[in-house]
């Protein structure tokens, strides 16, 4: 997938109790504090966020219980710094204690500079990504040229721990 612009990036999460819960209240308690993170790192470009200042309102295909992340990035080594080398990937290790599994939850694409995509393009992309595979359109982690923090940092997904 070829480097023109910037980077969108749009991931969700399907909640497994009701934001309200307790079971919730470590991730509900710190997301201000890490989109706070992002939004102060080098390379953070934009975010979309509602009046609360997050997206955790937004719904997914009218599912409340789907959060919605939608982010834009300078580049690729300042989406991999977020996510893999700060505060934020402490977690995201947890996050099988707050989220249901989904199979694909992640879909990222270039924009022009100056570009704001809105959550009906995210959704877009990922549907894309999960019915069609990567394309230019759509692409995870693994069809980025360059990008490597993602190897070693992340968590393996459900099927990866059977071996």
């Amino acid at each position: 997938m070829t480097d023109a612009g910037h980077l969108a990036q749009f991931n969700i999460a399907r909640i497994k109790y009701p934001l309200d819960d307790p079971r919730m209240r470590e991730f509900v308690d710190n997301v201000a504090r890490v989109n706070g993170l992002a939004d102060q790192i080098e390379g953070f470009v934009w975010r979309l966020k509602d009046d609360s200042g997050n997206a955790m309102d937004m719904g997914v295909h009218g599912d409340k219980r789907v959060l919605p992340n939608l982010t834009v990035w300078e580049n690729v080594a300042a989406l991999e710094r977020f996510v893999w080398k700060t505060l934020h990937y402490r977690f995201y290790q947890k996050r099988e204690e707050w989220f249901e599994h989904i199979e694909v939850t992640n879909a990222m694409w270039w924009i022009e500079a100056g570009t704001r995509p809105t959550l009906d393009d995210g959704i877009a992309r990922l549907d894309h990504l999960t019915q069609n595979g990567p394309t230019d359109y759509a692409f995870g982690w693994q069809q980025i040229a360059g990008a490597q923090h993602w190897k070693t940092a992340r968590c393996p997904a459900p099927s990866e721990h059977a071996a």
